[in-house]
């Protein structure tokens, strides 16, 4: 077993789902455990470590490697550590498995992955040859991606810099250079109540809310349809929750949506919610909107031209730029002026799932990769 194998399987057995999916004082919430962990395991490496407090019990990890000469380059490696829940909590899914090459348990893929094969070859920089003589490795393990990416926002707040930010994601060890952006939203109609018995008395909120909602399904997302992006498609809307009414016998004087709405670079939030309520009221309809994020979630096109996204492409021989639909922490910190790209081994696809898996021999050609990165540069 590799010391990235291994690393990984302490990292499944420690279970960090992110409090938003348990209850309240959940033994299984939270990631500050693992930060715990190899905060021990960074200062054995001589690594210099330092947390960054975010909300009680949990903390960004910092874990620097310091260049020998003068820093003239600070590269950010940045998985986050929470993970989603599961049906079977508490079951297998913290007892890590090897089978057929693949190493199965929570976190496995998304992205306790990562975060092993970076910390791995992070130790390795430090105890071989290759360390950089002028390049500063930090190592960022961020909490709450998975939920409102609080982690990444408090590290772009503390005005951390970076010429370069690579964003634990299983991506299949490609470099993804633009992902989509997400805009979460409220949408509310207002009725007027009365009785069952009399509903021409009333406005029924949820009849008004049900022809939005095919209007979005319908003609608004072919008109999303029609626009194109050479990574990333086109965006999309969906609805994925509706509210309203309390009994059958009352006519709903409220009924509410949750949307998603997946933006492209060059769209901001700001001109979604201009569009949408235009497009409502266009067609005789309106509603009220309120956002539900804690903040920008947006997309990123990093470009091929910056010096160290250029050099991590040569040094793992890739030559053509990759999009996700999915967004990520990169979305954050490319806001706040740090170039980001993903890599990270697996594939999102087992990512969330009750058997989730990633390729031993990715993982360890992940840690590998960045070394070869690293040991490039200056």
């Amino acid at each position: 077993m590799t010391k990235t194998e291994k690393l990984l399987c302490e990292l499944i057995a420690m279970p960090s789902i992110n409090p938003a999916f348990l209850p309240l004082n959940s033994p299984f919430a939270g990631e500050q455990g693992v930060a715990d962990f190899l905060a021990a395991a960074a200062r054995r490496a001589g690594l210099e470590v330092e947390f960054q407090p975010v909300l009680p019990k949990r903390s960004n990890l910092l874990v620097r490697l310091t260049p020998s000469g003068k820093i003239q380059h600070r590269v950010l490696l940045t998985p986050h550590l929470d993970t989603v829940g599961g049906a079977d909590v508490p079951g297998t899914l913290f007892t890590p498995c090897v089978k057929g090459g693949r190493l199965f348990g929570r976190g496995a893929c998304d992205t306790k992955g990562s975060v092993a094969a970076m910390f791995t070859a992070l130790c390795q920089l430090a105890a071989g040859p290759d360390r950089p003589a002028h390049t500063e490795i930090v190592f960022a393990g961020l909490i709450d991606e998975e939920c409102g990416q609080i982690g990444s926002r408090k590290l772009a707040e503390s005005g951390f810099r970076a010429g370069l930010a690579i964003v634990g994601e299983p991506t299949r060890l490609k470099v993804v250079t633009a992902h989509k952006g997400v805009l979460w939203l409220r949408l509310e109609t207002q009725g007027k109540a009365a009785h069952g018995a009399r509903p021409e008395l009333g406005k029924n909120a949820i009849h008004a809310m049900a022809r939005i909602v095919d209007l979005l399904e319908t003609r608004y997302a072919a008109r999303l349809r029609r626009r194109r992006h050479p990574l990333l498609g086109h965006p999309t809307i969906n609805v994925g929750s509706i509210t309203g009414g309390k009994q059958p016998n009352i006519v709903p004087d409220k009924c509410a949506i949750l949307i998603d709405r997946r933006t492209l670079p060059g769209e901001t939030n700001k001109h979604v919610i201009a569009e949408l309520k235009s497009y409502l009221r266009q067609n005789k309809m309106s509603a009220r909107f309120s956002p539900t994020q804690l903040g920008l979630c947006g997309p990123i096109e990093t470009s091929l031209r910056q010096p160290l996204v250029q050099q991590l492409f040569e040094s793992i021989g890739q030559t053509r730029t990759v999009g996700v639909d999915y967004f990520s922490d990169a979305g954050v910190l490319s806001e706040a002026g740090i170039p980001s790209v993903l890599f990270g081994p697996g594939d999102i696809a087992q990512a969330h799932t009750p058997d989730e898996w990633i390729s031993l021999s990715q993982l360890e050609q992940s840690k590998d990769l960045l070394v070869k990165f690293f040991s490039r540069l200056s």
